[in-house]
């Protein structure tokens, strides 16, 4: 992107992506849920899960495989332990309707903690953390997709994980700490995006099916296909092996459904723990902890003058609140991926342009 790229009301642009997921046969009140979850995913500056999702989400609805209404079904309900069968409904809903769930067990109890499996996909994590520092929670969130893989194990070269995102959240005395990670160097996101645009990476972050180290995407569309690196590359790739299994133990493991079964389609399996900051050695001890290690982190020496060090989450906090003022910037890829779905429901992007 650059500075002449067309800036969006946000306001307009949820507008938009509700109308039209609406147009494809999404609920209203889920349709406004994954709208917006979008439109923050793009505020926070993580544009392979924001709106960059919106027309395969309206095609996964088309074609019946998201499902447009209904609720979780209740599998297993304890005080602070929750499954549910998420019924490939959207997974963004999925994910607030079950942080509801568990802020009021969270306080009341301290910890809680609730798996879905057969969610549709979740799109962006880091959206999800926005709770955790406005409700004075700590939140980890991990999702896994059993129907699909694109990571090898450390020391393979047949594809057995997603790139398994990890996530936590937490509140500071200003703002807060976002991490949203992945198992894997890469995403599929952004493999795809690059593959497209005929682009390579900097680094090798792939191999191809003989295991060798390659930074070009296309290895991944290859006939066999290569695949993503873990975390730490092939040095040390078995601290993103380690990853990937505690998040699988936390969705598939404690879902009971994962890739031991019959895939059915794009989607996740998900599990969020609240911990309220409250029930443990209180919210003032807590944010005096993590305060006084957030400045020795930002006070630290930086290798490179230019770029001191952030915590986790601080840019992009930083980046929604000037897109909120000045309007949102989408990747160039994103107008024309929606032209089709424009097309047949009679809506405009360009008309939620500031």
């Amino acid at each position: 992107m650059n500075a002449s790229s067309p800036r969006y009301d946000a306001t307009a642009l949820t507008r938009y992506a509700t109308q039209l997921l609406q147009a494809a046969g999404l609920a209203p009140l889920l349709a406004d849920s994954v709208a917006d979850t979008l439109v923050q995913g793009d505020l926070l500056g993580h544009d392979t899960h924001g709106m960059a999702l919106l027309a395969g989400y309206v095609k996964e609805l088309e074609g019946g495989r998201m499902k447009a209404d209904g609720a979780p079904l209740i599998v297993s309900d304890r005080p602070a332990a929750v499954l549910w069968d998420g019924q490939r409904l959207p997974g963004p809903w999925l994910v607030h309707q079950g942080l509801d769930l568990l802020l009021p067990r969270a306080r009341e109890l301290g910890t809680a903690s609730l798996v879905i499996r057969r969610s549709h996909h979740i799109a962006c994590l880091a959206v999800y953390l926005l709770r955790a520092l406005e409700e004075d929670m700590l939140l980890v969130l991990a999702c896994s997709d059993p129907n699909t893989a694109s990571v090898a194990p450390f020391g393979g070269t047949q594809a057995v994980f997603t790139p398994n995102p990890l996530a936590l959240g937490f509140p500071l005395g200003e703002g807060g700490v976002m991490v949203d990670i992945s198992a894997s160097i890469t995403t599929n996101g952004m493999s795809n995006r690059k593959h497209k645009a005929g682009e390579r990476f900097a680094e090798e972050w792939l191999i191809d099916a003989q295991g060798r180290p390659s930074n070009d995407p296309a290895v991944l569309f290859a006939k066999p296909p290569g695949t993503l690196l873990p975390v730490g590359g092939i040095s040390h790739g078995h601290k993103g092996y380690g990853m990937a299994l505690l998040v699988e133990a936390l969705t598939a493991g404690l879902a009971g459904h994962g890739r031991a079964d019959a895939p059915e389609g794009w989607g996740a399996t998900v599990h969020l723990t609240l911990h309220d900051l409250s029930a443990f050695g209180g919210k003032a001890d807590f944010l005096r902890q993590m305060d006084h290690l957030a400045g020795q982190c930002r006070s630290n020496p930086p290798a490179d003058a230019g770029r001191p060090v952030r915590m986790p989450g601080e840019r992009g906090l930083q980046r929604r609140a000037e897109q909120r003022a000045e309007g949102v910037r989408l990747h160039p890829t994103i107008a024309p991926s929606l032209r089709e779905a424009e097309q047949r429901y009679g809506l405009r992007l360009a008309d939620a342009q500031r």
